[in-house]
């Protein structure tokens, strides 16, 4: 006979302001088969824990109900006091009284009379709960980092360094991101270079690294601790073990005026070409699209000129299959084009720039050497207007969040400008400062105090040129508003943050979520920050929302952890919770007709197809079997099932059937 406990938390207020606990608890009490029932202030504290242990053991429950917040914050929990007490952990069953009743009604005698009715209907669910084994799959010790900016590094190296390999996928010639193009950062103002090129040097020198840049990942199959990864690298039309990283036919090639991608179009480089001087790996690639060769049909002076005979006009796109356990995605951002905003010129003015390219101009490896010059003419500009939030907070534009280093790095412009043009005059055109960080105010007051960026709090409206000079127009609105006409040499806007290029295929591909601006999804925003929805996928850096370097990096090694801690054993311990074909002794009395209409529709690949064979070895029958390490529960192939022959471990007809009758008959 069933002897079910209850157990009612007030979770605080959360529950309690609106639900009368003890009511419901007194109402469950009277129900059949309940053996025990209370109510609790905080259940899932320690005291409240205890509560439910002692009840298991001294009213010889067997089965119990936690009637509190979110199954999906607190279920691991209350299972493992469970199962500490004696009783099988799958025995347990979480109402959520908090999202689906108290923050959903105000307080009234229906919504406590919701709660019982919630409740109710898990302790006759429980009922028909059978104990279940974890499922146990082997781990990969392998992880793969996705992305090779500071984030990922950073993650590839802590992993590595555990003693784990990892192979890391850069779709660049390089490794290094955007962090690679910065001149100085903030608060600190140290060489960027300085600090990230060691780190990218020992990442290609690691022994547990494999790095595989100008690749991708175009498709992945698998689940937690087994993971098939396949990645595409792209040609480079040159044999990597044969180059030495001369730069001979860098120099030779006779096409030199194509746009830089990594100095942000106000350089050039040639045709076949290696990214930056301090490039990881520090061989070039040809780019096909404006070879020669590859255009005509002609040229080859690269092939000619190479000493060790390492180009190679034939090679193919290479596909690579990788076993792994973990992955880390850490594919990092973008940031708007000035071409997005026609009020500032609609991108046709060579003097309005976005904040990576003034990074260019500032850097000593950028095409001015450093020297603050204007794109149009070389000339050093004599008055500078910063523009903030170019794009962010702005939900005409679409883009509603704040892209969070804005305000620092417009800080550190107005800065890097002054120290190297002393008469210049910068300007600062912003919304709100928001410098939250370590040391991040004072370095804004800094600029302010120190080096005169003179800060205009209010929009710009429009930028225009007129007799050589961008007119740059707003208001001064701690000035009641009053209209400021600015003459400019040049305008730098901080555009906003955005999600990196093609980051929503990739989400697609690796079945994770995303959010309305394409930003990868955490499973959950406070407890589990850099986890994803997919088990065995985790975040770091800036394609989760717009982040600094320091967050980054911190996000990064958080990650890493959450990798160790998956390789820490050999096997992986995964809920039961997965459907299975019903079957009532002998295949041969399987309901299930082999029709397979389940399996093009799991999103996981986990139905297989089984051959029943007699005793000759002759197949007279197939039938449908779920792959319980690849099955997540999702209950797509009970759905479709027209046999009706499928079900899922917690939540079986019987269970569910149990559940709608409690409703019907109160």
């Amino acid at each position: 006979m069933a002897r079910i406990g209850v157990f009612i938390c007030h979770c605080g207020e959360n529950i309690s302001a609106t639900v009368d606990c003890a009511k419901v608890a007194n109402t469950i009490a009277k129900i059949n088969g309940v053996a025990y029932s209370t109510d609790y202030k905080y259940m899932c504290s320690d005291p409240g824990q205890t509560l439910i242990k002692d009840a298991i053991r001294e009213k010889h429950l067997t089965g119990v109900v936690v009637a509190a917040c979110s199954p999906r914050m607190h279920e691991p929990t209350f299972r493992k006091a469970v199962a500490e007490a004696g009783l099988n952990s799958f025995l347990c069953e979480m109402a959520n009284l908090r999202e689906h009743v108290s923050w959903v009604h105000e307080k009234a005698e229906s919504t406590t009379q919701k709660a019982i009715d919630i409740v109710r209907t898990l302790v006759e669910k429980v009922k028909k709960n059978q104990p279940l084994d974890p499922i146990k799959v082997p781990v990969t010790k392998r992880a793969v980092v996705i992305g090779g900016g500071v984030a990922g590094i950073q993650a590839a190296l802590d992993i590595a360094n555990c003693g784990h390999e990892v192979v890391m996928i850069e779709r660049e010639p390089s490794i290094g991101g955007h962090m690679s193009q910065l001149s100085e950062t903030f608060p600190t103002l140290d060489c960027s270079q300085c600090i990230l090129t060691p780190r990218m040097v020992e990442v290609a020198q690691h022994p547990n690294i494999t790095l595989y840049t100008y690749a991708e990942v175009i498709g992945l199959e698998g689940f937690i601790g087994n993971f098939k990864v396949k990645v595409r690298k792209k040609s480079k039309s040159l044999d990597e073990d044969l180059c030495t990283g001369c730069g001979l036919c860098t120099t030779k090639c006779p096409v030199k005026k194509i746009p830089s991608e990594f100095e942000q179009g106000l350089g050039f480089r040639p045709a076949i070409y290696v990214p930056f001087p301090q490039a990881v790996p520090n061989k070039p690639v040809i780019d096909r699209i404006n070879c020669t060769y590859y255009t005509k049909g002609k040229c080859r002076v690269c092939e000619k000129v190479c000493p060790t005979k390492a180009i190679r006009f034939d090679q193919e796109d290479e596909i690579v299959d990788i076993e792994a356990g973990a992955l880390v995605l850490a594919t990092g951002f973008n940031i708007l084009k000035t071409n997005f905003f026609p009020e500032y010129g609609y991108g046709k003015y060579k003097d309005v720039i976005d904040g990576l390219q003034f990074e260019r101009l500032a850097s000593a490896s950028g095409p001015t050497l450093g020297e603050i010059r204007r794109p149009s003419d070389g000339k050093v500009p004599e008055k500078i207007v910063f523009v903030a939030c170019a794009g962010s907070r702005d939900p005409a534009k679409g883009i509603e969040y704040c892209s969070k280093i804005c305000c620092m790095y417009t800080a550190k412009h107005a800065m890097l400008y002054k120290h190297k043009v002393h008469n210049g005059e910068a300007y600062v055109f912003y919304m709100d400062i928001r410098a939250g960080g370590k040391n991040y105010e004072e370095f804004v007051r800094r600029a302010i105090a120190e080096d005169d960026a003179k800060y205009v709090r209010g929009r710009v409206s429009t930028i225009y040129e007129r007799d050589g000079k961008l007119i740059v127009k707003g208001a001064d609105t701690l000035l009641n508003g009053r209209p400021v006409e600015i003459e400019a040499d040049m305008v730098v806007l901080a555009t906003a943050g955005i999600a990196n290029h093609g980051a929503e295929e990739l989400a697609q591909t690796l079945h994770v979520s995303y959010d309305a601006y394409k930003f990868f999804a955490e499973a959950h925003p406070k407890l589990k920050p850099v986890e994803t929805n997919t088990a065995g996928i985790f975040l770091a850096g800036a394609c989760q929302a717009p982040k600094d370097i320091p967050e980054s990096v911190a996000a990064a090694s958080g990650a890493a952890v959450k990798v160790a801690a998956l390789f820490s054993n050999d096997e992986l311990t995964r809920d039961p919770l997965v459907a299975v074909v019903n079957r009532f002794g002998p295949p041969l009395f399987s309901t299930c007709v082999g029709c397979f209409m389940c399996q093009p529709v799991c999103p996981y690949q986990a139905i297989e197809k089984e051959e029943i064979k007699d005793r000759a070895g002759n197949v007279f029958k197939v039938l449908a079997k779920v792959n319980p390490g690849l099955c997540q529960g999702c209950g797509t192939c009970v759905a479709l099932c027209r046999s009706k022959s499928i079900d899922i471990y917690g939540y079986t007809n019987q269970q569910v059937y149990q559940e709608v009758v409690a409703l019907l008959n109160e």
